[in-house]
């Protein structure tokens, strides 16, 4: 290392271990990189494997101050190109990972055998709350960061309560069907008209030691004794619900769209990181040049996410519905999208849509939804499709499946007026409908403008004084002071 480098402050990211949320602590990553921190990013050796085969492993040697450290998951052996059961996941980082991670830490300070800085604060994904009693153990400052919007965060804070009103665990499997979930709860600070069925899903289980409700519920209470709390959205998206969540942590930071935070620091010291990708899934950027000889806003681009399994009729029901509404689509279809079998669209399908539709296995998700030919996003409201679409100005149509997802969906829909739900069971009528709504109705138009405005106040929000900006520098200081 240079002269100096040892004196430089050093950062230790660990996401959750699924893409979604790296794609959010590597950006912020490279956010902090920029600032002149030396960052260590730290993977489960299962998605560094996966990150290595799908970007290959030039792209993550040989970077200037960034490095990559892997530690196990606990988990048994499954599909490597699948993201693995996400209530296996949690039981994990419930249970080993803070005596991996303490390890970890040890070896980056053992002198003997790294001439890196030390280990001088944490960046934690939110559902990560183990990396607090570790760094309370260090006495270095630690923030963590939640890849979901606020309305999301206060969701999952409001579980205790849930608990304890006795609204979770529930009763019998026949709540999840019956009016149980229309229950209106009015006691949620910054949240109005919210029903149960609104509220991030992981509550809705009969098990008290569910995995994945536990870890939402502690990981949200868990941050109170953080150093900082970022969200990744704006002020401007939910101000009503950041006042609240003001009230309740001492150090809130709203630090997004990342994407465009990044896009401010493009210069010869950032160009490096470049290489640096997300995906976890090789991308095709065939359907870049397919999008290139249609005609602007005329494509309906249809992406279910990371995570989501959907079933072979649902699959059948989304593409006859997409082929009857006429209309020209790009349609991202994982190996495993498909409940306990690979997906098989109908030959049929294939054959009628050959000039209007493009299938492919996974893309760069934010090129796709900023090309000009874009004129509606189908997504399952993951917030970083839903952020990535409303930094890119397109609405959408949307298909909650588990999560905050149905929390985001309400906001889209109905607070932030650029979307419209698709019905739990859907129904090809019902899709041909709703794209024909999007893409060349009233309602579309009005959305698409909407979605306008929301992408302008974002480009503001990470301007160079703008609220996001402002609050990575907030970031910035309290990660470089010492306890």
């Amino acid at each position: 290392m240079a002269v100096g480098d040892n004196e430089m402050p050093h950062a230790v990211f660990i996401p959750f271990p699924a893409q979604s949320h790296m794609k959010g602590l590597m950006k912020l990553a490279k956010l902090l990189h920029h600032k002149d921190f030396f960052i260590t990013f730290v993977n489960t050796e299962f998605n560094q494997n996966r990150l290595i085969k799908a970007r290959g492993l030039d792209s993550l040697s040989k970077l200037r101050h960034f490095q990559f450290k892997t530690i196990p998951d606990g988990l048994p052996l499954s599909d490597p190109d699948a993201t693995q059961d996400v209530a296996l996941l949690c039981g994990s980082v419930r249970r080993n990972f803070l005596t991996m991670f303490r390890n970890l830490l040890e070896e980056l300070n053992d002198r003997s055998c790294s001439d890196n800085p030390p280990v001088s604060c944490i960046v934690s994904d939110g559902v990560m709350p183990f990396t607090i009693t570790a760094a309370q153990e260090l006495g270095i400052p630690v923030a963590v960061f939640w890849t979901f919007p606020a309305c999301g965060y206060m969701g999952f804070y409001q579980y205790r309560a849930l608990l304890e009103k006795g609204f979770t665990p529930l009763k019998d499997a026949s709540q999840q069907t019956n009016e149980y979930l229309e229950t209106v709860i009015e006691w949620i600070p910054g949240m109005k008209n919210i029903r149960l069925k609104d509220l991030p899903t992981f509550f809705r289980t009969t098990d008290p030691n569910d995995d994945i409700f536990n870890l939402a519920m502690e990981s949200a209470h868990k941050a109170l004794e953080a150093s900082a709390c970022g969200i990744h959205t704006f002020d401007a998206l939910e101000p009503e619900l950041l006042d609240s969540l003001s009230s309740m942590l001492s150090h809130v930071y709203t630090m997004g769209p990342l994407q465009l935070l990044l896009n401010n620091v493009k210069d010869e010291e950032t160009n490096h990181l470049d290489s640096l990708g997300y995906n976890l899934w090789k991308e095709e950027p065939e359907c870049l040049q397919w999008l290139d000889s249609k005609e602007p806003g005329s494509v309906v681009y249809v992406n279910f996410g990371s995570v989501i399994v959907v079933s072979q009729q649902q699959l059948v029901e989304f593409a006859w519905g997409l082929a009857n509404s006429n209309h020209y689509f790009l349609w991202i279809i994982r190996h495993d999208l498909v409940t306990g079998d690979s997906a098989m669209l109908p030959p049929e399908f294939v054959t009628s849509t050959q000039e209007k539709g493009f299938i492919a296995g996974w893309c760069p998700q934010e090129e796709v939804l900023n090309h000009p030919s874009i004129g509606g996003f189908l997504t399952h409201s993951g917030w970083n499709s839903t952020l990535e679409s409303l930094s890119a100005g397109v609405p959408m149509m949307c298909w909650p499946f588990f999560g905050d997802q149905q929390t985001i969906c309400k906001y889209v829909c109905n607070e932030w007026e650029v979307g419209m739900e698709i019905d739990n069971d859907v129904k090809r009528e019902e899709i041909e409908k709703l794209v024909l709504k999007l893409m060349v109705r009233d309602k579309g138009k009005k959305m698409k403008k909407k979605a306008m405005e929301w992408k302008e106040l974002a480009k503001k929000a990470t301007g160079p004084n703008g609220s996001s900006s402002l609050n990575l520098e907030k970031l910035v200081n309290v990660l470089l002071t010492k306890n």
